[in-house]
């Protein structure tokens, strides 16, 4: 198994855009704008630095599955509440 590592310059580019998102959204959801921006990254990176076919442990793979099946039910809804906002059904 392959640890995720990044550079220093990349965690302060990573903090640094976090505190930007803060401050630009001090109402709302930013906390999840942030969150859904840590996993994006962090998953891109784990992406990149796997061997193709390398094997994971199962606990890893399981997670990883429940990761996946969260965020496609959360961005369902979250895409089904944007296409029937009152704006849509205004227009129908």
């Amino acid at each position: 198994m392959r640890r995720v590592i990044i550079s220093e310059k990349q965690l302060e580019s990573l903090v640094g855009a976090l505190r930007k998102v803060n401050e630009e959204h001090k109402e709302g959801s930013y906390m999840s704008k942030q969150q859904l921006y840590v996993i994006a990254t962090l998953a891109m990176a784990m992406w990149e630095n796997m061997e193709e076919g390398e094997q994971l442990e199962d606990w890893m793979e399981s997670k990883i599955a429940q990761c996946e099946q969260s965020i496609i039910s959360v961005v369902k809804t979250f895409m089904y509440d944007e296409a029937t906002s009152d704006d849509d059904l205004r227009q129908i």
